[in-house]
């Protein structure tokens, strides 16, 4: 029984580190194509108008409003895009983590909006935004592999014999 189970999850295993990286890349990619989609539709975008306040907080007001909202459609679905196909993965990181630098911006710039009760109570907002910390991290486990990188098993205590 303990040789199939040890076969099973080597099967598992192996899956999982053959699949695992592509199926990252596409499902970031999904979300930047989808959510930068909606900011080509005024309105659409839950996140259009803390967007929006951002980037004219950052480009001190020069960009005008509909521009704000195409540039960063076009930024976000260009990733997207990048990500699913796999190609120019070092730009495509890059772009990626300049694009999550200004989303997450807001945590410093907005804390009124980020948060209901400082440190630990978040809006809706606060919620959309910290959740990019699991994209970011993403981005560091695509980017590691964009050069021909493996991923390696953390180092694992050895169980307690019976």
């Amino acid at each position: 029984m303990k040789i199939l189970f040890n076969e099973i999850d080597r099967i598992i295993t192996s899956s999982m580190a053959k699949y695992g990286i592509p199926l990252l890349r596409y499902s970031i990619g999904l979300i930047f194509i989808w959510f930068g989609a909606l900011k080509f539709f005024p309105g659409l975008s839950p996140a259009e108008e803390l967007a929006t306040s951002t980037i004219d907080l950052l480009t001190f007001g020069i960009i005008l409003y509909q521009a704000k909202l195409v540039m960063l459609a076009s930024l976000e679905v260009l990733i997207g895009l990048l990500l699913v196909s796999g190609k120019f993965l070092r730009l495509t990181i890059f772009l990626l983590l300049f694009q999550m630098a200004g989303t997450m911006s807001p945590i410093v710039l907005f804390p009124e909006v980020v948060f209901t009760s400082f440190p630990y109570g978040l809006t809706i907002e606060g919620q959309y935004i910290f959740k990019n910390f699991v994209v970011i991290s993403a981005g560091i486990v695509i980017g590691a592999t964009a050069r021909g990188g493996l991923l390696v098993p953390e180092p694992t205590k050895p169980l307690p014999r019976r």
